[in-house]
């Protein structure tokens, strides 16, 4: 008689929802999203609890037939990348916001709180700050300004992982210059099973973004500073969240975007060029920083679906490699599969503390 499938939920807080996947084994049974409300971190746990214990539920069974819980990686230390056990000390910086705070703080929490009573085993799956940056990747001209690696690392190593399958490789086995494109867009560079660079797309830097200024003129960015016209929350906000095409276009809809494009827009056509260019030139850098031995560029990622745009970059940098897109967002699959491999003994968990 076949073993039963193993049961793992995977949890994904963001600002204004809740994703959530129910899995069997590898194969996808059920997934959701749920929107959330506002309130103290606490009332927001306890919405996303309650949500997901309705979703496990009305997917047949209960909590209590889960095997693992695996959840978004919040703002946590520097790591390396892999398949992390939640442990108390994880759950004390996600609560205190030891490194920073971002809405998939919550997710180890709740569903921490999911799993008590059950058994159920909870992992978090390449957070956010996964640093496995080389040395020489890190100074810069300034000795107390290091480079930071924080970026999209659940997917972008979840497309580089599908495109080494793909390739007849395992991951570690391949080199791959991987873009993921969204509100925010980070290009790393992958030798072995680690990304050796990366640009870091919390802060802005890189290509220009739906919602990111992306890498700007150091100096004109002090004068903007010194201006006494904007506070230090201004500045943030024209690096994240309002800044990039948003400034310029009064939108972050892509799909808006897309359409002005569509129609010869020209405004929307330059700036929908820049992006493009932009990040056609961090991947010819990530390139570089593989010393140009490159089985893949993945393009991966909401905007992996928006056709002009992945042309676009493919025109500009298609003598780096083969290109492979995956619009698909992979991220929920990717908790899902990082729990398995833990429990399926074909990784061993990684520990925070």
């Amino acid at each position: 008689m076949a073993p039963e499938p193993t049961r793992i939920l995977a949890v994904n807080v963001g600002s204004t929802s809740v994703k959530l996947a129910l899995f069997h084994d590898r194969a996808l049974q059920a997934s959701e999203s749920s929107p959330i409300g506002g309130g103290s971190d606490r009332e927001r746990i306890q919405q996303v609890t309650e949500a997901a214990a309705a979703f496990v539920e009305r997917c047949g069974g209960g909590l209590e037939d889960l095997a693992a819980l695996s959840a978004r990686g919040g703002v946590l230390k520097p790591l390396e990348g892999g398949t992390y056990a939640v442990d108390e000390t994880m759950l004390k910086d996600l609560e205190e916001g030891r490194y920073g705070t971002h809405p998939s703080n919550l997710s180890a929490r709740a569903a921490q709180k999911l799993a008590e009573g059950t058994g159920a085993k909870v992992f978090v799956v390449d957070p956010v700050t996964v640093d496995e940056l080389e040395d020489r990747a890190r100074p810069t001209g300034i000795p107390s300004v290091s480079r930071r690696s924080i970026f999209h690392a659940l997917s972008q190593k979840a497309a580089a992982r599908r495109a080494a399958e793909s390739l007849g490789k395992t991951y570690e086995e391949g080199n791959f210059v991987v873009a993921h494109m969204g509100g925010g867009i980070s290009v790393g560079a992958h030798r072995a099973g680690r990304v050796v660079d990366v640009n870091n797309a919390l802060d802005g830097d890189g290509p220009i973004a739906p919602e990111r200024a992306g890498t700007i003129p150091a100096a004109q960015l002090a004068r903007l500073c010194f201006s006494r016209e904007h506070t230090m929350e201004d500045v943030a906000k024209m690096l994240t969240g309002e800044s990039g095409i948003k400034a310029h276009l009064g939108t972050s809809d892509m799909k808006e975007v897309e359409e002005l494009v569509g129609s010869g827009d020209e405004q929307a056509v330059l700036l929908a060029e820049a992006m493009a260019y932009t990040i056609a030139k961090e991947i010819g850098a990530m390139a570089a920083a593989l010393g140009g031995e490159v089985d893949a560029v993945v393009l991966t990622g909401g905007l992996a679906g928006w056709e002009w745009l992945t042309k676009s970059i493919k025109k500009l940098v298609s003598f780096v490699g083969p290109f492979l897109v995956y619009a698909k967002n992979l991220e929920m699959e990717a908790l899902a599969l990082g729990a398995f491999r833990v429990l399926s003994g074909e990784e061993e968990p990684l520990t925070y503390a």
